[in-house]
């Protein structure tokens, strides 16, 4: 079945652009699962930055959603999860099942995730790559995620996939703004 990816920096829209996918179908026949990592601590249901809200199910893998058939499955935050999840999409999609990711596509470091090049690998029959504004010179191109702590930018020594818990400052920012390790 069809592979949609929903990929940019945060504060970009990823997750509102889901919950458009998402939200009329309580309306339909249509079996359905939404799902998000556990290590996102910032919310309990998928919530767009704009406050729009829809239930979702914390999970520490996705192998549940293959537990039953559902038309369709969408993930937010991929970028959190392991890239072994990939495989668990890769069977949705063969027994028929729809599926719709977003999230961020690299991280702090500009590195794409391990998982979201897996999910390329799959033929993914739409991508859309949302941009948010620039944090530092405010134009509506940013396309990375800048992870700061009160030294300035960090430029490694962490994981990619970090957990938004007040520690550092998360922003996005243009090609330009965006601080690269020399």
């Amino acid at each position: 079945m069809d592979l949609i990816l929903i990929f940019g920096p945060m504060k970009s829209g990823k997750s509102l652009e889901l919950i458009h996918h998402f939200a009329p179908l309580k309306y339909t026949d249509l079996s359905f699962a939404l799902y998000q990592p556990t290590e996102n601590t910032r919310d309990e249901n998928i919530r767009s930055r704009d406050g729009v809200i829809i239930e979702a199910k914390k999970v520490a893998d996705l192998s549940e959603a293959l537990e039953r058939h559902y038309d369709i499955v969408g993930v937010d935050e991929v970028h959190m999860f392991g890239e072994k999840e990939a495989a668990v999409i890769e069977e949705l999609l063969k027994r028929g099942t729809k599926v719709i990711v977003s999230g961020l596509y690299a991280d702090y470091r500009g590195k794409m995730y391990d998982i979201v090049k897996r999910l390329f690998e799959l033929g993914p029959k739409q991508v859309t790559f949302k941009r948010a504004v620039c944090e530092v010179c405010k134009k509506p191109d940013a396309v990375y995620t800048q992870v700061s702590d009160e030294n300035g930018p960090i430029l490694g020594g962490l994981p990619p996939s970090i957990v938004e818990d007040g520690t550092y400052t998360y922003r996005p920012v243009c090609r330009h703004c965006f601080v690269r390790e020399q």
